[in-house]
């Protein structure tokens, strides 16, 4: 029963609670020279607080949930999106990291669902410590006074 015995879902068949279960790798091994992304091909780029491209893969993180930049839904959402988007971009590319698959490999994008981990530590939750990201519970919430 192991792993499986934890998860359940709800009326809507949604995973309840878990968004990830994931291994973090024993050692950080990847790394790579990140940029902003633009409308050119997308190797090593951010795209936005919580999604990003690495060898030409995007790679949504798993862990967290960030404001929403296309498009924001108002201008504070869009302001804390913004310093999401650059906190990323600056953690990335702070030196060697490890990505981790969870449960579920993909998201209904095909976009890899990884935990990104340095030295063991989530990336998501410097975030989430920073004002940045919230822990992903399996739905948005919105980020603009009021909801």
């Amino acid at each position: 029963m192991g792993v499986a015995g934890w998860l359940y879902l709800d009326r809507n068949d949604h995973l309840d609670s878990i968004a990830v279960l994931a291994k973090t790798p024993a050692q950080d091994t990847l790394s790579a020279s990140f940029v902003f992304c633009g409308d050119r091909h997308r190797t090593n780029c951010v795209v936005d607080g919580d999604t990003f491209w690495f060898q030409g893969q995007k790679i949504r993180i798993a862990d967290i949930d960030t404001p929403e930049l296309s498009p924001p839904r108002c201008e504070v959402e869009r302001i804390k999106g913004e310093a999401a988007k650059s906190r990323l971009l600056t953690l990335l590319n702070a030196g060697k990291f490890s990505l981790a698959a969870g449960f579920r490999d993909e998201d209904k994008y095909g976009r890899k669902l990884r935990t990104v981990s340095r030295a063991g530590n989530s990336l998501g939750d410097v975030l989430i410590d920073e004002g940045l990201a919230r822990s992903w519970d399996g739905a948005r919430h919105g980020w603009c006074q009021g909801g």
